[in-house]
């Protein structure tokens, strides 16, 4: 494997774990403010982020490399409304998205067509990523000033369950 994509592989590990903890804590800011379907929604964010992280991983041994799991930095955001959450969790889907892409164009400049093929998976799944970011700001946006509407929005947002990325799910 050429050394650029395995060192940025094996970097977005720990870049997924931190999304994980990341979004952990914004699971925990709703918890704490008594909104526990948004808790769900962030819960179940974080479940796929450490799963993303274990994709990785499993990619790199799959192709004899070894994996270097390195310290996960603290988050360390602070909200001051519930819509604070919802922007900074697009945001950070779009870094990633770009984290993403530059492991691609490694892969496409060392003629790594594995990896760009094992990588097309997490590029549908980071347009998925941002689209449900920007709906979830958009119905905030929307509905959630309206004690009704925000009551509404977090019982949709408790309905939602984990499913096991397809990646895992066929090892």
């Amino acid at each position: 494997m050429d050394k650029k994509v395995y060192e940025l592989i094996n970097d977005q590990i720990n870049k997924e774990l931190y999304s994980a903890y990341l979004y952990m804590q914004f699971a925990d800011y709703y918890k704490e403010n008594g909104l526990n379907g948004f808790a769900n929604w962030y819960e179940i964010q974080a479940q796929e982020e450490r799963d993303h992280a274990l994709i990785f991983r499993k990619y790199l041994h799959e192709n004899g490399e070894h994996v270097e799991l390195l310290a996960i930095e603290k988050p360390d955001k602070s909200f001051n409304n519930f819509l604070e959450p919802l922007e900074a969790g697009l945001a950070h889907e779009k870094y990633v998205t770009g984290l993403i892409n530059d492991i691609y164009a490694a892969a496409e400049k060392a003629k790594d067509y594995r990896a760009m093929k094992f990588l097309d998976w997490f590029i549908e799944e980071q347009q998925e990523e941002e689209d449900n970011a920007m709906t979830m700001i958009d119905q905030m946006k929307l509905f959630g000033s309206d004690p009704k509407g925000l009551y509404d929005l977090d019982r949709e947002n408790q309905a939602r369950v984990y499913n096991v990325p397809s990646p895992l799910a066929n090892a």
